[in-house]
């Protein structure tokens, strides 16, 4: 599906199909955006040709996967990032890949499914954005799919902190296992907020080198989304630090408890094996054994065995391991 956003001369605007690219032509002050959604490729990488997108950047926005990214070509800023198409609670995203070319009055975005930034800025919300400059409404197309991430990361940071209080009181496997499953998902987003990260850094490139496209007057919504992208990377940086002290944490209760165990059963086996061992000398079937014979020699065994029992004990709460 091609939909398109004109903002025509009068600063009116028309919504419609394919057919509004051929007004943006025949007037270079209007202003055009072009929404590609699910589109065959063949006939979106001839569109795209014929607006005059590279061919290199047209299959960098056609593939699958690819790492997000920003290049600047003659006409054209080429963004390539990591929208989302549908979110969950408990950091499940369904990320979205989004192509985005940039021109002095056009701009062109592309994505093989529902993109939730998108959907809300091709509305009147987002004609405000076009008549300042198509740069800066796919920054804020951007700057919405930043927004939530974050708003998402602000919710699990609530549940964090419940989790982590209901960990002090006593943790389990169970939690263990949940703790452990977010650290996994905070990995995979820490990686895609890295990416984005380096496109802010690319950007401020870009404005300080005043290009037709980007200048100064862009500055502060660069600004906004270059620390919009940092806050995520540093909240996800310290959930994730969170989730792995909570898991060591765990991790060392649960191997003290276990060393601890291990004590009591070395002791146990300390004191006993001497017992065993006199059990067993007396218990055996010989013809002769002296102190068999002898008057109370089962008293003094058994008093003997105490007192070495006795002994043992003291010895291991001496050396503190009781």
């Amino acid at each position: 599906m091609i939909r398109c956003m004109l903002l025509n001369s009068d600063k009116s605007y028309s919504y419609g199909d394919e057919s509004l690219i051929d007004s943006w032509r025949e007037d270079k002050s209007t202003m055009l955006w072009v929404d590609i959604d699910s589109h065959d490729k063949e006939q979106e990488y001839v569109l795209l040709k014929a607006l005059g997108c590279h061919s290199l950047a047209i299959t960098d926005a056609q593939r699958d996967r690819h790492p997000p990214k920003i290049e600047l070509f003659d006409n054209y800023i080429f963004m390539l990032y990591r929208g989302i198409f549908h979110s969950r609670e408990d950091l499940l995203f369904e990320h979205l890949q989004i192509s985005m070319f940039v021109g002095t009055n056009i701009l062109i975005t592309s994505h093989a499914q529902k993109s939730i930034s998108i959907d809300k800025l091709f509305s009147v919300e987002g004609e405000k954005f076009l008549m300042k400059s198509p740069i800066t409404l796919a920054l804020r197309i951007f700057h919405y799919s930043c927004g939530i991430y974050l708003q998402k990361l602000f919710e699990f940071e609530e549940k964090l902190e419940a989790l982590e209080d209901k960990f002090q009181l006593g943790g389990d496997d169970k939690m263990m296992q949940e703790i452990t499953l977010y650290r996994s998902r905070l990995t995979k987003l820490k990686r895609t907020f890295s990416y984005h990260s380096n496109i802010g850094s690319e950007l401020k490139i870009l404005v300080a080198d005043e290009t037709p496209i980007i200048n100064q007057a862009e500055l502060h919504t660069v600004i906004d989304v270059h620390e919009r992208i940092d806050r995520l990377l540093t909240l996800s940086q310290m959930h994730y630090d969170i989730c792995s002290d909570l898991v060591n944490g765990y991790l060392s209760i649960t191997s003290h408890q276990l060393n601890a165990t291990m004590r009591v059963l070395t002791v146990i086996t300390a004191i006993f094996i001497p017992l065993g061992f006199l059990a067993g000398i007396y218990g055996m079937n010989f013809e002769y054994i002296p102190e068999l014979k002898a008057e109370n020699g089962y008293f003094y065994l058994i008093g003997f065995m105490a007192f070495l029992s006795l002994t043992l004990v003291l010895l291991f709460k001496k050396k503190r391991w009781l």
